[in-house]
């Protein structure tokens, strides 16, 4: 046991406020990692945790020295990959957005895990906020313009929107061919996972993006749910055009308003400085880069 993985283990307690799951995303007994902060402890002569049945917090000087510990362990990350860049090893911790992650990400998994036989991923499906920190995520795949500047953020994709509805919502209210058209229509209301409001309706005229808010008799979380709201008959929805590519191709759903298209919808890969440095999260990176690439 080295001075190193004392670092580690401590910087990873301090991030996920236990000992029980910074054990379990190092892949360490339980007894070890309590032994390596009472070495640690011992050897500094300070108190970095206050540990209580429940929590586990920094202290004045755990916080001094977790700041110290998270340049020292990027540095030598980033001196290490230096030699194994092109053989990372270990646990990548990847949280995805649902659709992206079906229809993009997955199908290419055998091609990168083909590439680096000794990473081992953990994957979660999610459209929520995550805080990646605190719940040890290395790092999140997410659609949509970025709300959280504390992270690093690499843009992937921007991917391809339209308007559309199902044929008998579009028998019933009149299929729009202007802006004021779409008064007295209505829309599926997707709610924002950051606000909890519903976002509205963006067109795109003379170069410039309109929002527009309509009144909804259904409003929805998720992308699928999005989707089959509006193959329902339920309201006119805005959309990643790959999203119902095969609703299109059938019929049960119509774009509409083909010339103001919403703007397109960017895709990013998110992780925090801590991670930035990593040869397990920067070879997923580039990978995504490459998954994306001429997606639209």
């Amino acid at each position: 046991m080295d001075r190193f993985q004392e670092m580690q283990v401590f910087v990873r307690i301090a991030e996920r406020g236990s000992f029980t799951q910074a054990a379990d995303d190092l892949q360490l007994p339980r007894a070890t990692v309590s032994n390596l902060i009472q070495r640690l402890e011992a050897r500094l002569g300070v108190r970095l945790l206050e540990r209580t049945t429940r929590t586990v917090r920094l202290t004045p000087d755990g916080e001094a020295y977790r700041q110290r510990c998270t340049g020292l362990l990027a540095d030598l990350e980033e001196a290490d990959g230096l030699f194994r860049e092109t053989n990372p090893k270990g646990l990548l911790r990847v949280n995805l957005q649902g659709t992206l992650a079906r229809n993009f990400v997955v199908p290419a998994l055998p091609d990168f895990l083909a590439r680096h036989p000794q990473l081992e991923l953990h994957l979660g499906e999610d459209d929520r906020l995550v805080d990646l920190v605190r719940e040890g995520v290395d790092c999140v795949l997410r659609a949509g313009p970025l709300r959280d500047s504390s992270l690093v953020a690499r843009r992937v994709a921007l991917l391809r929107q339209i308007t559309c509805a199902s044929p008998a919502y579009l028998e019933r209210f009149g299929v729009p061919a202007t802006l004021e058209a779409l008064s007295g229509h209505r829309a599926v209301n997707y709610l924002s996972s950051a606000t909890g409001q519903a976002l509205p309706l963006e067109f795109t005229v003379g170069g410039a993006v309109q929002h527009l808010a309509l009144g909804s008799v259904v409003s929805v979380t998720g992308a699928d749910l999005y989707a089959g709201a509006a193959v329902a008959g339920l309201g006119l929805v805005q959309v990643p055009r790959y999203r119902v590519a095969d609703e299109l191709a059938q019929g049960r759903l119509i774009e509409v308003l083909a010339d103001k298209p919403p703007p397109p919808l960017p895709v990013s890969v998110l992780y925090p400085h801590s991670r930035q440095l990593s040869a397990r999260v920067r070879v997923f990176t580039q990978w995504l880069g490459e998954v994306f690439r001429g997606v639209d």
